[in-house]
């Protein structure tokens, strides 16, 4: 008998421990990892700016510059840094093409079907809540009026909120739509779509926030009005 309890109690350390052990490893080392991941990320773009290789400049509010032919976006990579100073000054993010689990993984990721940055349309990205460096853990501070800036190193892109946080349910994919029915957008326009889990550790319903391009500059003129301190 007490081999059977000394066993049964040696079994449930060994357990408590591998919770302990998968607990910190959600909760803090892979945020260590994503933090990690997601600086090289910007890294990299830095760099590849630095050298000339950009992304594209759109004809969107207050752009002086002539448009280019858009440059691809490419599964998995980096092409833009996104800024919302709501969340601090010094948040920023990568954001990646795509919306797959690896992608996630890395900072924040674009819908692919949705319009590109700065277009015409509804430029759509996804963002983890907790886990993997939590980069919307702050979502629900959003509020409208809110600016969220983003750069694709050619030119300054300052959207700014109109409504949400929204919640709503995973399958309420009208949500990235063109023009989202229930955005409060009415015709066309050139509209960004932010969404995250909710709540804070779980998966039930999404958290979502509607803004539109309010302006444009080229990087050249330096840092938008939002995020100068």
């Amino acid at each position: 008998m007490r081999v059977i309890v000394r066993t049964v109690s040696e079994l449930c350390i060994t357990a408590g421990t591998l919770i302990v052990l998968f607990v910190v490893y959600v909760l803090f080392w892979t945020g260590v990892q994503a933090d990690s991941v997601m600086n090289d990320q910007i890294d990299q773009l830095q760099q590849q700016w630095a050298q000339g290789r950009v992304g594209h400049t759109a004809g969107g509010p207050g752009a002086s510059a002539a448009p280019q032919e858009p440059a691809p976006y490419h599964y998995d990579k980096p092409f833009a840094i996104m800024y919302i100073p709501r969340l601090g000054f010094t948040w920023n993010k990568p954001v990646l093409e795509g919306t797959g689990t690896d992608v996630l993984k890395k900072g924040l990721a674009h819908y692919a079907r949705t319009a590109r940055l700065g277009q015409r349309g509804n430029f759509a990205i996804a963002g983890h809540r907790r886990t993997y460096g939590d980069p919307f853990k702050d979502f629900p501070r959003l509020r409208p009026g809110d600016a969220v800036v983003l750069t694709d190193g050619t030119t300054w892109f300052t959207y700014r909120i109109d409504k949400g946080p929204y919640k709503t349910v995973p399958s309420d994919v009208e949500v990235i739509d063109p023009v989202p029915r229930k955005s409060g957008y009415t015709r066309p326009g050139r509209y960004l779509t932010l969404t995250t889990c909710d709540p804070e550790w779980g998966h039930s319903h999404r958290l979502i926030v509607w803004a539109h391009l309010d302006s444009t500059q080229p990087v050249e003129t330096g840092k938008p009005k939002a995020l100068r301190r």
